[in-house]
């Protein structure tokens, strides 16, 4: 009997081992997770929520550096060209193979030079004004755009970074209605709102990460929502789709965790377990809930097909599109 017992461990072992070490990897240093927009937007809030937990698991400080520029190109940059060692990771948005897709002379291959580690979820985007402005519903905004635009008034329509959703379905929105606004880009989100606030942009679309407090206020007005479906925690707002708009159908974006390629196994596996197990947390769930955030968690493989798919769509929504700066 014991004889069998000593084979059957033996023969358990090579398979017993991978396991064992992909959960006992120990960074030595801090650990830095680029954000590559400025500091206040959704992506930054997103990123310093789940920092914590994962420094507490991985016993070491989890430090975020905001590297912005490029419509987040940079900051992903620097994460592709790093170590891959697990001591610098990258969060960030769908930015990251829109820019590439939209802007051209991409420094990195958003699918082959990245290690994804996990999606956190997602959020539905609202096109939205100043409140200041007469308009109380996507019909009267087009109507008082088009009016605006005829007395050589037009319109300005922001966006967080050239090229991103932001960007490119409030374009399409402005060439199907014949608006004639006039796009400006920021570098993030935080600013953009800022833009808001000061009365130098007049519409846009957002994340209600960002934006929620301000449309609380009465200072931003919310008048429609991005994909096939209403913000659960803003049902009262339609979509395009509802209001006879045909912009944004269908759409999906993703916001999570990657490192660069090339991770060793037991260090991938390692920042899967931790990101997977920080995700569980019901004080995270309910955290990212009240931040109008979807919770829907992937894990590497799943994460990566997402990533494509984001790149395949995006590819085609912009075939044809005249997305220069103006």
């Amino acid at each position: 009997m014991q004889r069998r017992n000593l084979l059957a461990l033996a023969a358990a072992a090579p398979l017993a081992a991978p396991a064992a070490a992909q959960g006992t990897w120990q960074p030595d240093r801090p650990i830095r997770i680029i954000v590559p927009f400025p500091a206040g937007g959704a992506t930054d809030v997103w990123a310093r929520l789940v920092a914590e937990p994962m420094s507490e698991m991985l016993r070491v400080p989890v430090l975020i550096e905001n590297r912005s520029g490029a419509a987040g190109m940079i900051g992903a940059d620097a994460v592709a060209k790093a170590a891959p060692d697990g001591h610098t990771l990258l969060f960030t948005i769908t930015p990251l193979v829109q820019s590439p897709i939209v802007l051209g002379n991409a420094p990195y291959d958003a699918v082959r030079d990245f290690s994804p580690i996990g999606q956190m979820g997602t959020t539905t985007l609202i096109f939205m004004i100043r409140a200041e402005l007469p308009p109380r519903t996507l019909q009267e905004f087009i109507t008082y755009a088009r009016a605006q635009a005829r007395a050589g008034r037009g319109l300005t329509l922001g966006s967080w970074a050239a090229g991103s959703s932001a960007h490119v379905f409030a374009l399409a929105m402005n060439n199907k209605l014949d608006l004639g606004m006039t796009h400006v880009a920021y570098r993030g989100e935080a600013p953009m709102v800022v833009a808001y606030l000061s009365r130098e942009v007049d519409a846009g679309i957002n994340s209600l990460t960002s934006t929620r407090e301000h449309i609380a206020s009465g200072r931003l007005r919310p008048l429609a929502a991005l994909g096939d479906t209403r913000a659960a925690s803003m049902n009262e707002v339609p979509t395009f789709i509802e209001q006879g708009v045909d912009v944004g159908r269908g759409w999906s974006g993703f916001a999570g965790l990657l490192g660069p390629a090339n991770m060793p196994a037991p260090v991938h596996a390692r920042l899967v377990q931790v990101f997977r197990d920080t995700m569980q947390r019901e004080s995270i769930r309910q955290r990212l809930l009240a931040m109008d955030t979807d919770p829907a968690w992937l894990g590497p493989e799943d994460f990566s097909a997402a990533i494509i798919r984001v790149r395949d769509i995006w590819t085609e929504l912009t075939r044809g599109m005249d997305l220069q700066l103006r």
